[in-house]
């Protein structure tokens, strides 16, 4: 079976992080940071907002590392690469089915600079039970 050109650019696309779902919108952050619920898994935290704006579709994801704990701009900027690029590889196994548009905030609560497979390990972790959450929150 011959896969076609456009079989394949669908299948490379599907792991990727697009401008369109990262969290820019201050006043879509103001409201996450105000009022979004929150799911710990040390040494990760995810603040998340569902919101019904239909310009926002989907899951948009912001992350934070605070200034207070890494006081060099190269520290925090590498912890966040690490945090986007294992949520870019495995969001697809948990919002594939997702219904309603959330905001998510992730934030990096530890003191030491992890490796890729701790972060990749505690994300997987943290997805798993937003979604525990969420499916509770529905259920009630």
């Amino acid at each position: 079976m011959a896969i076609l050109q456009t079989d394949f650019l669908f299948l490379a696309m599907s792991n990727t992080f697009p401008k369109s779902e990262k969290l820019k919108s201050s006043i879509l952050i103001e409201a996450l940071f105000d009022k979004g619920k929150a799911v710990t898994k040390f040494p990760f935290k995810i603040i998340f907002l569902q919101h019904a704006n239909p310009s926002h579709s989907g899951i948009k994801a912001g992350f934070v590392v605070p200034k207070k704990n890494f006081k060099s701009a190269v520290k925090r900027n590498r912890i966040k690469r690490l945090l986007r690029e294992a949520y870019r590889r495995n969001k697809h196994t948990y919002f594939n089915n997702i219904e309603g548009n959330y905001a998510l905030m992730i934030l990096y609560l530890g003191k030491e600079i992890p490796t890729y497979d701790k972060v990749e390990k505690s994300v997987k972790a943290l997805l798993s039970l937003f979604l525990e959450k969420i499916s509770h929150e529905k259920s009630k």
